[in-house]
């Protein structure tokens, strides 16, 4: 037991000396989502289109921290933690992305946002539809889809999200690690590996654990709000499983595919990420 504690203290320690290290909040400030829960954001910048950036899940806008000073310059950048992550609460009924999509939009509404264009990584790739689909039309100008689908054409059976959700539920800490662990490259520096598996790890199960079935249920009628949206979409992946292009390009999305990482590519490659960010930007205002 007290090797088991002692592992434990030096796991925890290096955690918040790695979060000490590498996550550069800017100024926290708090918009309410409809189910008066506060949500956590930050500002950057000043210029149009607006970049609305959105974690995936069990992640945190820090993870985004690559990003913000290279687009900061050309752009008004807003960096949001969703309900139950990073610095905004808890207390939420039911961890769905239409809830999850109305946090995005309390804070556009707030700031009186126009010309957005919003960036989502996995998880986050479904709030930002959502989010869309709740704003007024005029506001969002375009979605980029960070690493969310490789195809659309196969949506998962309740069962399989089911069978898939299991494996987190027994013992969701290590589960949850040794999943993160798979997702990076295997050349991806190991210090970032261990730092997202453990933040990973320690999310909270309850919220995890719907976040991530409603996440894949959604993916059921994902394509029907691209549709329904009618605004240019972007999917920037990762090479690391193929990308059927075919069955995306059919909805209209035009598709980016970043060789050599894994599924976190914006902290993997940050430069190279930026510059493909950078071009589906202007892809989408031209």
């Amino acid at each position: 037991m007290k090797r088991f504690n002692l592992i434990r203290v030096i796991q925890i320690t290096t955690l918040l000396f790695l979060n000490s290290q590498i996550q550069s909040y800017g100024q926290t400030m708090f918009a309410t989502s409809p189910d008066s829960i506060r949500i956590a954001y930050e500002i950057r910048g000043d210029k149009t289109p607006v970049l609305v950036f959105v974690h995936g899940w069990s992640c945190d806008r820090s993870y985004w921290q690559d990003q913000l000073v290279p687009l900061s310059g050309s752009h008004k950048i807003v960096n949001i933690d969703l309900a139950g992550h990073g610095e905004s609460g808890l207390g939420r009924k039911a961890w769905t992305m239409e809830a999850f999509g109305a946090d995005v939009a309390a804070v556009v509404k707030k700031l009186g946002l126009k010309n957005v264009i919003m960036i989502g990584h996995s998880m986050g790739g479904c709030v930002i539809a959502e989010a869309a689909r709740q704003l007024p039309r005029d506001i969002v100008a375009g979605l980029v889809f960070v690493d969310q689908y490789k195809q659309l054409h196969t949506p998962p059976t309740p069962g399989d999200i089911q069978a898939f959700a299991a494996r987190f539920e027994m013992n969701f800490a290590d589960s949850v690690a040794a999943f993160v662990r798979r997702m990076f490259d295997p050349k991806s520096d190991s210090s970032l590996v261990e730092r997202v598996a453990m933040d990973m790890s320690s999310a909270p199960p309850a919220v995890a654990l719907e976040a991530f079935r409603s996440t894949w249920s959604y993916s059921s009628h994902v394509t029907r709000t691209l549709e329904e949206l009618k605004l240019p979409v972007i999917f920037i992946n990762s090479d690391n499983r193929p990308t059927d292009i075919p069955s995306i390009e059919r909805y209209g999305v035009q598709v980016m595919i970043m060789p050599g990482v894994g599924h976190f590519l914006m902290m993997e490659n940050p430069e190279k990420f930026n510059l493909l960010l950078k071009s589906a930007i202007s892809k989408i205002v031209q």
